[in-house]
């Protein structure tokens, strides 16, 4: 059995080695390291992948957050609701603005935002909730768009893990996560389920005014070379990860699919034990991409179980082990220890195990073999 690996970018990129060599190739050729063609071809293809009318490439998923904030007009002090059980970056640019972070609690089952807490919290000073994709799986769209809608509230959905997932409406409408609310923005991190070979970022619209202010947004407030129009940031894709982006893109569903086919052999071998819940996904459907395999230990030593794993040479992680109200960067006297029970329950909870396109069933087999080791002695 080979070394596992959380994630095993080296595998897959010996598979697509030659196409991503040739892409690069050509960029060093064309000497084109900005805004090449690489860039605008990758923008086209995941236009037409997402469906929708606008990709705007920028420098890595953070920025793609920020600049989705900055395009919405988003002022100092405007409320922005997201969830506390989530990766900083999410809080990190509402506060960078000088909007004010409204963090709620999450659902037990899917770890995604509670639509009760979002509704809890919404005040006259509300202006726009970011719903995050955890791990993979896509929020519960239909409400939170009817919520915003009856509350004239931007949507802004952070994809930064869930790139190619599908929604399916309650009116049976199929989106792909990140083209359904006013914005979305995600990350091209070299572990996404869509990464590249550094950082990278993109944002979604379907507003075609909306993606003319993010275009000049993202390039110094520029539509004409030194007329500074808007206020803007430095932050574009280079063509470098855009070759590679593009090299990459024909086998996201591939990729998506392996994640999920991974997945479910994890769930059947795990499947009723009274100490581990695995996460609940319909196989059938691509509403759940597994960016991260998140169980939840329950009356067990987690950390325990994490050692065991780790002294086995099983790589393995907390995603979080701190929530965002407890940061000591995102503490606020608005917050009390009550108004989060289930983030507070998961961060004791949850463990990832690797999961990537090229995890064997030899692999899955050992890992899944400790836990269950470990849970029974």
């Amino acid at each position: 059995m080979k070394k596992i690996q959380m994630v095993d970018l080296k595998s897959q990129y010996d598979k697509i080695a030659a196409t991503v060599n040739t892409s690069i190739q050509e960029v060093l050729d064309n000497t084109a390291y900005i805004n090449g063609p690489q860039v605008h071809q990758f923008q086209k293809s995941l236009e037409d992948y997402l469906g929708v009318k606008h990709v705007i490439p920028c420098a890595n998923g953070t920025d793609a957050l920020q600049i989705a904030m900055m395009g919405l007009g988003l002022q100092p002090g405007d409320e922005v609701i997201t969830a506390d059980f989530t990766f900083a970056a999410t809080v990190e640019v509402i506060a960078l603005l000088q909007l004010t972070p409204v963090l709620v609690d999450v659902d037990v089952d899917s770890m995604n935002i509670s639509l009760e807490r979002i509704k809890a919290a919404i005040t006259p000073k509300t202006k726009a909730i970011v719903p995050v994709h955890l791990f993979g799986r896509a929020a519960n769209m239909d409400d939170i768009m009817a919520l915003a809608k009856e509350h004239d509230l931007y949507v802004i959905e952070d994809n930064a893990q869930a790139i190619g997932a599908d929604y399916i409406s309650t009116k049976g409408i199929k989106s792909k996560v990140g083209t359904i609310g006013h914005i979305g923005a995600t990350s091209f991190f070299p572990s996404k389920n869509l990464g590249c070979y550094g950082d990278g970022g993109a944002i979604f619209t379907n507003d075609d005014a909306l993606a003319h202010t993010i275009r000049g947004i993202v390039n110094h407030g520029m539509y004409e070379r030194y007329h500074h129009d808007v206020v803007g940031v430095n932050s574009r894709l280079d063509s470098i990860q855009a070759a590679v982006l593009n090299a990459k893109l024909p086998f996201l569903n591939d990729y998506n699919e392996a994640r999920r086919t991974a997945a479910a052999k994890y769930n059947t071998a795990l499947a009723g034990h009274v100490n581990i819940i695995t996460p609940s996904f319909d196989h059938t459907e691509n509403n759940h991409v597994f960016h991260q395999y998140v169980l939840r230990i329950i009356n067990a030593d987690r950390n325990a179980l994490m050692q065991h794993l780790l002294d086995k040479g099983i790589p393995c992680a907390i995603y979080y082990p701190i929530p965002l109200h407890s940061q000591k960067a995102y503490a606020d006297v608005r917050y009390k220890e009550e108004d989060f029970p289930v983030t507070n329950e998961l961060v004791k909870e949850v463990i990832a195990l690797p999961i990537h396109t090229e995890l064997e069933d030899e692999q899955i087999q050992f890992i899944t073999d400790s836990i269950l080791e470990f849970l029974n002695k």
